[in-house]
């Protein structure tokens, strides 16, 4: 058995592009539009997956946008990505300061939760050990849901 990728559907495929690759980090792996069809699929990796990912087609982010306007919500029912990132303060703030909420902040300094903008939560988990507890991080209230 082989991870391949995990499908989220996404309502404006602009605004998930620039949230998964400009601010999160993820790289477009490639793409494919279907007329017929009327969707479009992206596939993204994670920065040190790019070349597993070209190779084997995986382990990606496929999102999918169907052209015809649907409604998406239960974003939270669906659970969480997660990625091991090699500092969670340095990601944490790099995010804040591209206006994405830290959800769960890394009080522990070993995880945080962020939000996509159709609502899917996303785990952040320290690579190797956790990090000291420092602020603004370690007194930073939850916000919403995560």
């Amino acid at each position: 058995m082989e991870y391949l990728h995990t499908m989220i559907r996404v309502s404006d495929l602009e605004q998930s592009l620039d949230f998964f690759v400009n601010k999160f980090g993820l790289k477009e792996v490639r793409r494919r539009e279907d007329d017929k069809g009327r969707y479009t699929l992206v596939f993204l990796a994670a920065p040190d997956d790019v070349e597993r990912a070209k190779e084997k087609q995986a382990p990606l982010i496929e999102l999918t946008y169907n052209w015809d306007p649907e409604v998406y919500t239960g974003g939270r029912n669906f659970g969480h990505l997660a990625y091991r990132v090699d500092d969670i303060y340095a990601l944490c703030k790099k995010l804040m300061d591209a206006g994405i909420t830290i959800n769960r902040p890394p009080r522990d300094g070993n995880m945080a939760f962020i939000r996509t903008p159709d609502g899917i939560s996303i785990e952040l988990l320290q690579k190797g050990n956790p990090k000291p507890p420092q602020e603004p991080w370690a007194s930073m209230p939850n916000t919403g849901t995560w």
